[in-house]
């Protein structure tokens, strides 16, 4: 085991922060023979910090905060194998390195890092984030809890990287814990978002934050990475999985506790609304297919629940055993919340032929699925009762082109919508904005 130390100038901090500015990131590479104390800087006091590092071994780290008190020792958990993301072509971390999590150590001035096995380099990515008194606008969709968007913890300052990627479906929720200290303040999280999102654009090489949401123990609800809170963003959180999959961090460690009560409900209502949105049952269970990482390889089929944890889909412990001891349950009370609900919409068959529409209902319900021009006259209509729907229609005598279809069950039912056929002379288009080249 070998114990390197690196020691950090103190900087003041202002109290009452609301939202995180002024950052800086730094890496600092530690020698491997015997123990160096690397010079302070005024910029290399740090609030969180991430750890890369070559070669099989461990790495353990601990921090000194400001009032000289040391955290206990941490593991550098893996955040990612050091693989290429073949689904979202976006690079995992540098090539030759394992990447740690970031860890919210909170205002600090000192490292120790350990080793024990093969390590051949560690490198330290220092985040420092500055704050200043602005208070936190959140906003609401239909049906969504209170969420904090990206514009009040960026400062409108433009952190992604290239535009967001989209997938055809979302189909299930993944749910993380962040890592880091649990003793934050209410107004210390959108500085976590913040520090979080420049780890892993900076330090990783991501195009953003991974994270879709994040939750903090409070029951704040951070819009994460870019490209809309209602639509089907790719993200960086499970390697072999990000695509179809909705990624949500509660912030901090939960491997002993769960979360708080507040984080809890909060992360409920946010699964419950944005699983509606995908018209997925919180209760239902799917298979999906690897795209490959260091646990599952290529082509694996995995049974998962529509809310997983990280460990369902990856080598890592994530989102810590208490929080995912109670995944179950917190699937039932999401599934209980916004009822009545319209899953699972299927459509089969094309223009110039039968079309049979299919769904799911949560009870039993008077449903209705119509079909448009894209003007809007109506060309097709089918309609019932029950916990089902079914209805097929005949467009044998329709000419191509491009047609829209609804699926309705009533005003508190979020409808089902979608396109058959193709615009003329243009190649048929996939749901949602099309995904920029990698």
């Amino acid at each position: 085991m070998r114990l390197l130390v690196i020691g950090l100038a103190l900087l003041g901090l202002s109290p009452g922060a609301a939202l995180a500015m002024a950052d800086s990131i730094v890496a600092r590479d530690l020698p491997l023979a015997g123990e160096r104390t690397v010079a302070a800087t005024r910029q290399e006091r740090f609030d969180m910090v991430g750890l890369h590092w070559q070669g099989p071994g461990q790495v353990l780290f601990r921090a000194r905060g400001l009032a000289g008190r040391w955290s206990p020792w941490k593991g550098a958990a893996p955040e990612a194998e050091d693989l290429p993301d073949k689904e979202s072509g976006e690079p995992i971390g540098p090539p030759g390195w394992r990447v740690g999590n970031p860890w919210w150590t909170g205002p600090s001035d000192r490292l120790e890092v350990r080793t024990v096995g093969e390590v051949r380099r560690v490198r330290a990515w220092l985040v420092q984030v500055g704050y200043v008194r602005v208070p936190l606008r959140r906003v609401s969709m239909a049906g969504s809890p209170p969420i904090v968007p990206r514009l009040a913890w960026t400062g409108g300052e433009r952190l992604s990287r290239g535009s967001p990627r989209y997938a055809p479906s979302l189909r299930l929720a993944i749910v993380h814990h962040t890592a880091g200290s649990n003793r934050y303040s209410p107004e210390m999280s959108a500085a976590i978002v913040r520090g979080i999102a420049l780890y892993h654009i900076k330090a990783n090489g991501w195009k953003d934050i991974g994270y879709n949401f994040l939750v903090d123990r409070f029951g704040q609800v951070f819009e994460g990475r870019a490209g809309g809170v209602d639509r089907n963003v790719i993200g960086a959180h499970a390697l072999g999985f990000n695509v179809g999959s909705v990624g949500v961090a509660v912030i901090g460690t939960y491997g002993s506790s769960p979360p708080p009560a507040a984080a809890e409900r909060a992360l409920v209502s946010l699964l419950a609304w944005r699983l509606d949105r995908a018209h997925v049952d919180p209760l239902s269970t799917l298979v999906s297919v690897s795209q490959g990482n260091g646990r599952l390889p290529v082509g694996r089929p995995v049974a998962l629940r529509a809310i997983s944890g990280h460990r369902d889909v990856g080598a890592t412990s994530c989102p810590g055993d208490a929080l995912y001891a109670r995944l179950g349950l917190i699937a039932q009370q999401a599934a209980a919340i916004g009822l009545p609900k319209l899953y699972e919409p299927q459509v089969r068959g094309k223009i110039g032929g039968l079309v049979r529409f299919r769904a799911r209902l949560s009870s039993s319900l008077p449903w209705t699925v119509t079909v448009t021009t894209t003007s809007g006259k109506v060309v097709g209509q089918g309609s019932g009762r029950g916990s089902s729907i079914a209805w097929t229609w005949d467009a044998t005598s329709l000419p191509p082109g491009r047609y829209l279809w609804t699926m309705e069950a009533g005003p508190n039912v979020t409808p089902a919508r979608g396109a058959l056929g193709k615009r003329a002379g243009t190649p048929p288009s996939p749901p949602g904005p099309p995904s920029p080249p990698p």
